[in-house]
């Protein structure tokens, strides 16, 4: 298996490769903050989430990214494999399809897809009953 890192030459085409999403108002950012930190792959016995996907400010527009590309991004070695891609594209599609954003290229989510039952996507009120960890910290250093 090869790293992310391998299949671009540069943190520009890196960033390319990340969906780009549209917002319907700037206020929408925090709303679909939130709302990833309750979209991931649950441990139920634990009653753990932990956080796939982020969004990102970057260049004055706004992506959808796995938190695994994150890492690319800040030179570490990682693998994204076609399972963490399915997740992101699925994510995107849903928050699409939820009206909180727009996909700049909505070809780009079409393939390849997860089925929604491996994800897990927890209601707001069930939020406090969970422990929601994130993989990765946007802003701090890793």
């Amino acid at each position: 298996m090869t790293s992310i890192l391998d299949k671009y030459k540069n943190q520009d085409e890196l960033v390319d490769s990340f969906v780009e999403i549209k917002l319907n108002d700037p206020e929408d950012f925090l709303v679909i903050k939130e709302t990833l930190t309750r979209i991931g792959i649950a441990s139920k016995k634990d009653k753990k989430l932990f956080q796939s996907c982020h969004i990102l400010q970057k260049r004055g527009k706004y992506y959808l990214v796995h938190f695994l590309e994150l890492f690319a991004l800040d030179g570490r070695e990682t693998t994204f494999t076609d399972a963490d891609l399915a997740r992101r594209n699925t994510i995107a599609g849903l928050l699409h399809e939820w009206e909180l954003c727009d996909v700049v290229d909505e070809d780009k989510i079409d393939d390849p897809t997860i089925p929604l039952s491996r994800i897990k996507i927890l209601p707001f009120g069930e939020k406090k009953d969970w422990e929601l960890i994130p993989k990765y910290s946007i802003g701090k250093v890793h």
